[in-house]
Formats: structure tokens, C-alpha cells, sequence
């Protein structure tokens, strides 16, 4: 018996391009934190990634989330060297979020399924961050391990304080964009009726 794979819709790739920009927009809404070791960044664009998750389920959500934050990357010079790994870091974030919220027919309806949903997505990104940073620390850089656990320990902080406002921020706003994305003929088309 062959399964015939559906093909994605114009209305999937539109959406899953709006959340990509969107979560590349709001990846400049923030603040800049200096720290020791340089600068460190509080910013939007995680819960938009997590948004990005809720709306479009796991892997169309993942792929908006890494793109934009791929996107953001390349057009700053700070972290132009990082936009592989965010776009594969981000996409996991959405990726993990979407899994679970739209998990077992659940379509991000569950108002506790979607806070596991953003705080697992959110400790994932955290956790390939901090540990990317420190294995790039050590490994490449040669830097001592006192040192590198002093950056993996700023960068940790910062990394749960963002984890933090995006839990926070897209469970405040994705029960209103749910409901307006309802009223229109997009949520049929999306699958979210």
C-alpha cells in the first residue's frame, strides 16, 4: 500500500516566509548587554521563533524560525560566522515547540501543552548555544577552561533570560493571534479550524 505524500500548499509556504520575517524583525528589537567577555543580547525574535512553532507545527515552524534567524545573522557583521548554526539551532528550537504543542492531534490548543512545548524548545536552543559556544571556547579557540566556563556562564544566563521572555511573550500572544488568524479564511487553509 503507497501513501501519496500531499504536496505544500502555497498557503503553507506563505505563512511559514511572514513568520520567518517576522521572527527576522523582531530579532532587532533588543537589548545589548556587555559583559567580560563582550557583548551579550536580550531580544524577541525566540518567542517569535517559539510562535513560529505554535502556528505552523514542527517542521514549517522550524524552517520559518531558522531562516529568519539565519537571515538576521547574515545582515550583522557580529554574527555572520554563526548563521549555520543558528539557522539549524533556531529551526530545533520551533522544531521542538511545534512537535509537542500539535503533539497527539493537539493542534497548539492545550494552554499547558504549549507552555512544555516553549519551555523544551527554548532549554533546547539554550542548551546547543552555550554548548556550542564553549566547545568553540576550548577547541578552537584554545581558551582556558577557567575562562571558557566564565563565557559558557554569561552566556547561560543570558541564554535562560531570553529563554524566559520568549515562554513568557508567546504565551501571552499566541492565544490572540489563534483567535484572529481563526476569523480568517487562512485558518482552513493552515489546518487550525
Amino acid at each position: 500500500m503507497s501513501q501519496t505524500k500531499k504536496p505544500v500548499s502555497i498557503h503553507l509556504m506563505t505563512a511559514v516566509g511572514l513568520m520567518a520575517a517576522l521572527v527576522f524583525a523582531s530579532s532587532y528589537i533588543s537589548i545589548n548587554i556587555p559583559t567580560i567577555l563582550g557583548v551579550s543580547r536580550i531580544h524577541f525574535g525566540n518567542a517569535f521563533c517559539l510562535l513560529s512553532g505554535f502556528l505552523l507545527g514542527g517542521v514549517p515552524g522550524g524552517l520559518a524560525a531558522g531562516i529568519g534567524s539565519c537571515f538576521f545573522d547574515l545582515t550583522n557583521p557580529l554574527y555572520i560566522s554563526s548563521a549555520p548554526f543558528t539557522l539549524v539551532f533556531k529551526f530545533l528550537l520551533a522544531f521542538v515547540a511545534g512537535t509537542i504543542s500539535h503533539g497527539a492531534g493537539h493542534r497548539a490548543e492545550s494552554r499547558s501543552r504549549n507552555l512544555v512545548a516553549a519551555i523544551c524548545g527554548s532549554l533546547t536552543y539554550a542548551a546547543l548555544y552555550v554548548g556550542k559556544n564553549f566547545l568553540e571556547d576550548t577547541l578552537f579557540l584554545q581558551t582556558e577552561l577557567e575562562t571558557a566556563l566564565i563565557d559558557a556562564g554569561q552566556k547561560c544566563v543570558t541564554s535562560l533570560v531570553n529563554a524566559a521572555i520568549a515562554v513568557i511573550l508567546s504565551m501571552v500572544l499566541w492565544p490572540m493571534i489563534r483567535t484572529a488568524i481563526r476569523r480568517t479564511p487562512m485558518a482552513e487553509k493552515l489546518g487550525l479550524l
